[in-house]
C-alpha cells in the first residue's frame, strides 16, 4: 500500500514530469540528426525534394522541441521546491552537469534552432548546413550533461562527504565526467533516441505512401530513416549490455531484482528469458533460462558470481550496523569548523548512509532492534516483478526494432515500397519506441530505489520540509497542465502531418529528361 505523505508525492510528480518529459527528448535527438543527414544530401546533390524533406520534418521537430523545453524547466525547478534537503547535500555536484547543460548545450541548441527556421533565404546552403548540425550536436551534447548528472545520482564518484559542512563536494570533475555508468547511459540512451527519430520518420513516411500522397518525399525519408533506425537499434543492444555491465559493477541489486534472482547461482550464472517472480516464495515459476549469458552480460567473465538478493540483503544488514559508529560520531561532532573523521571510523563512515535507512523506521536509530535493523535492510530490494517485466518488455521491443529496420532497409535498396502489410506494421509500430524508452527509465530509475544517491543518500531524507497538500496540489496542475500540453502537441503533429511537405516541381526531383518547351507561335 502507497502512503501518500511527502515523499511519496514528490517521487510521483518527479515521476510524472520526467516521464512526460521524456517523449519529447528522445524524438528530439533522433529527428535533430535525421535533419542534418537529409539536409547533407541536399547540399551535396543540389535536388530540391530533399530541401523539402527537411523543411517538412524539421516542422514537426520545432514542435516537439517547443514542448520539449516547457516541460523540461519544471522539472529543475523541484529539485529547489520538492527536494531542497537533495540539492542542500549534494549542489556543489549534481548542479554543475546542469549548469553547463543550460550554458552551453541548450543555449547552443536554442539559438541556432531559430537559425535553422529563419535562415532558409538568409544564409548560404552550406551555412544552413552547419547550423543544422550545430543543432543536432547541440541536443546531443544537452543529453551528454543531463546524463552525467544522472549517473552521479547511480555511481557517486568523484565527491567526498565533508564533516565539517555536513555536505557532499566535488573533489575530482574529471571522475564525474568520465564516470563509466554516464558512459554507457549516454550512449545508450542517445541510440534510443536515433531509434524514436528514425520510427518517427518511417511510420509518418509510410502512412504517406499507403495514402499515395508526397510519395517522392516518402520514399526518401523511408529509406534514410530504415538505414539509420537499422544502425541505431543494433547500437541500442550492444550498448545496453554495456549498461548492465556497468549495473553488475556498481548496482548488483538492481540487477538481482532485473532477473529475479534470490540465490546466489554458481559462476557464470544464466539468464531469464521468461518467468514469474514469487515474491512471497522468494522463486521465480516457469522459468525458462540461457546458460551462462547473465554471467557474462554482468561480469564479463565465467568465474565470477552474480550475488542475489537474499546475499545482497545480508551485506546490506552489515553495512547498517557498521555505519551505527559513524552516524553517532557524526551526530556528536558534525557540522563544527574543526571537525575531522578519527582514522578508525573511515570504514563505518562509508556505510553511514546505510545506516540512515533506519531512519524511515525510528529517529533514534543507535536503539535500532535486530528486527529494525532487517527491516531496513529489507528495504533495499526493489520492486521485483516491475522490474523483471520492464526489463524484458523493453529488451523484446529492442529485439523487434532490428527486425523491422531489418525488412525495410531490405526493401528499400530493392525500391519495394509498395507492401502494404510491410507499411500498416510500420504505422502501427509508432508508439512502440517511446514505450520501449519509459520502461528504460523505469529500470534505472525504480531500479535505484531506495536510494536518491546510491549507497550514499535514502531517498526520504531528500525531501523539502513542506506540507503533503502543497505537493498533491502542485501534482495536480502538473497533471491537468501536462494533459492540455499533450493534446495541443498531437494535434499540433496531425495538423502538420496532413498538411504534408510544400514540395516545389524541379526537375532535379525527378531525375526525367528535360524537354525543350515549344517556340512561341508568331504571328504575321
Amino acid at each position: 500500500m502507497f502512503e501518500f505523505d511527502v515523499v511519496t508525492l514528490s517521487r510521483l510528480q518527479f515521476a510524472l514530469t520526467a516521464m512526460y518529459h521524456f517523449l519529447f527528448v528522445p524524438l528530439t535527438l533522433g529527428l535533430a540528426l535525421l535533419l542534418a543527414i537529409m539536409e547533407s544530401v541536399y547540399v551535396m546533390t543540389g535536388r530540391v525534394v530533399w530541401r523539402d524533406a527537411t523543411q517538412f520534418w524539421g516542422t514537426l521537430f520545432g514542435i516537439n522541441f517547443a514542448m520539449g523545453v516547457a516541460t523540461g524547466v519544471t522539472m529543475e525547478f523541484q529539485f529547489g521546491t520538492n527536494w531542497a534537503y537533495y540539492s542542500h547535500y549534494v549542489g556543489d555536484i549534481f548542479g554543475a552537469p546542469l549548469a553547463i547543460e543550460g550554458l552551453m548545450a541548450f543555449f547552443l541548441e536554442a539559438t541556432f534552432v531559430g537559425l535553422f527556421f529563419f535562415g532558409w533565404k538568409r544564409l548560404s546552403k552550406v551555412q544552413h548546413l552547419v547550423v543544422t548540425w550545430l543543432v543536432a550536436l547541440g541536443a546531443n551534447f544537452s543529453a551528454l550533461w543531463i546524463l552525467v548528472a544522472n549517473a552521479w545520482m547511480q555511481n557517486p564518484v568523484g565527491a567526498a562527504f565533508n564533516p565539517q559542512t555536513m555536505r557532499m563536494e566535488l573533489t575530482s570533475f574529471s571522475e564525474v565526467l568520465f564516470n563509466p555508468v554516464a558512459q554507457s547511459k549516454f550512449v545508450h540512451t542517445v541510440s534510443a533516441g536515433y531509434v524514436t527519430g528514425a520510427m518517427f520518420v518511417m511510420s509518418i513516411a509510410a502512412y504517406f505512401i499507403l495514402n499515395r500522397r508526397h510519395v517522392d518525399i516518402a520514399r526518401r525519408s523511408l529509406t534514410v530513416a530504415a538505414s539509420f533506425g537499422l544502425a541505431s537499434a543494433l547500437s541500442v543492444v550492444v550498448l545496453g549490455d554495456e549498461s548492465g555491465y556497468t549495473a553488475g559493477e556498481n548496482q548488483k541489486m538492481k540487477i538481482a531484482a532485473i532477473e529475479a534472482m534470490w540465490e546466489t547461482e554458481p559462476p557464470p550464472a544464466s539468464f531469464t528469458v521468461f518467468g514469474f517472480p514469487d515474491l512471497k516464495s522468494e522463486t521465480t515459476k516457469d522459468e525458462i533460462r540461457i546458460p551462462y549469458l547473465l554471467g557474462l552480460i554482468a561480469t564479463r567473465s565465467l568465474d565470477k558470481p552474480v550475488e542475489g538478493v537474499k546475499a545482497l540483503v545480508e551485506r546490506a544488514e552489515t553495512r547498517i550496523r557498521n555505519g551505527m559508529a559513524g552516524y553517532q560520531w557524526l551526530a556528536k561532532e558534525g557540522g563544527h569548523p574543526n571537525a575531522v573523521v578519527p582514522p578508525e571510523l573511515d570504514a563505518s563512515m562509508r556505510d553511514v548512509g546505510h545506516s540512515l535507512l533506519v531512519k524511515r523506521i525510528r529517529p533514534d536509530i543507535e536503539n535500532a532492534t535486530d528486527a529494525q535493523i532487517h527491516e531496513a535492510a529489507m528495504s533495499t530490494i526493489p520492486d521485483v516483478p516491475v522490474l523483471f517485466w520492464s526489463f524484458r518488455i523493453m529488451v523484446a521491443l529492442g529485439f523487434y526494432f532490428i527486425a523491422l529496420f531489418a525488412v525495410a532497409f531490405y526493401l528499400s535498396s530493392r525500391r519495394r515500397f509498395g507492401k502494404p502489410w510491410f507499411l500498416r506494421m510500420t504505422m502501427y509500430s509508432l508508439p512502440l519506441p517511446w514505450v520501449a524508452a519509459e520502461l528504460g527509465w523505469i529500470v534505472a530509475e525504480y531500479g535505484r530505489q531506495p536510494w536518491i544517491i546510491d549507497a550514499t543518500m535514502p531517498t526520504f531524507l531528500g525531501v523539502s520540509n513542506i506540507p503533503a497538500s502543497n505537493v498533491a496540489a502542485s501534482l495536480a496542475a502538473f497533471v491537468l497542465f501536462y494533459s492540455a500540453l499533450a493534446i495541443i502537441d498531437v494535434a499540433l503533429i496531425v495538423k502538420y502531418v496532413r498538411i504534408g511537405p510544400r514540395e516545389e516541381a524541379q526537375p532535379q526531383s525527378s531525375g526525367a529528361p528535360v524537354l525543350p518547351a515549344p517556340a512561341p507561335a508568331q504571328t504575321r
